[in-house]
């Protein structure tokens, strides 16, 4: 089963910086292989809905809210299966847990493609942007 492990929350003071990680595992299994295509980075602060704070495609397209541009970066490391989000000047309105999302696709053993089959969600980490 593919799991998620986000890294990297904690208390940030207000115009400093944080990169969180996340890494996927279990892609590999007896019946198949998982191919991750898109990963991208949401979050939620408290009393609102999740939100999209960046994404990135396996062809290297990215994506941004207008509250993450020119502060937040996201890239992945394909080797390792992991998406990371730099953010700098960071803003105490950037309080909120931040999860990671992959999709992609699944090559079952006798070869049989199930694109989408891969939509998977990290547990969450909190980041708190405060003095």
């Amino acid at each position: 089963q593919v799991k998620l492990v986000e890294s990297g929350g904690g208390l940030v003071q207000p115009g400093g910086s944080s990169q969180l990680s996340c890494t996927a595992s279990g892609l590999i299994f007896s019946g198949g292989t998982f191919k991750i295509d898109d990963m991208a980075w949401y979050r939620q602060a408290t009393g609102k809905e999740r939100e999209l704070v960046a994404s990135l495609t396996t062809g290297g397209g990215t994506d941004y809210a207008d509250s993450a541009k020119g502060r937040f970066t996201i890239f992945r490391n394909n080797t390792e299966n992991t998406v990371y989000l730099q953010m700098k000047s960071l803003k105490p309105e950037d309080t909120a847990v931040y999860y990671c999302h992959v999709r992609g696709s699944l090559t079952g053993y006798s070869g049989t493609y199930y694109p989408g089959a891969l939509d998977e969600w990290g547990q969450g980490t909190l980041v708190t942007v405060s003095s």
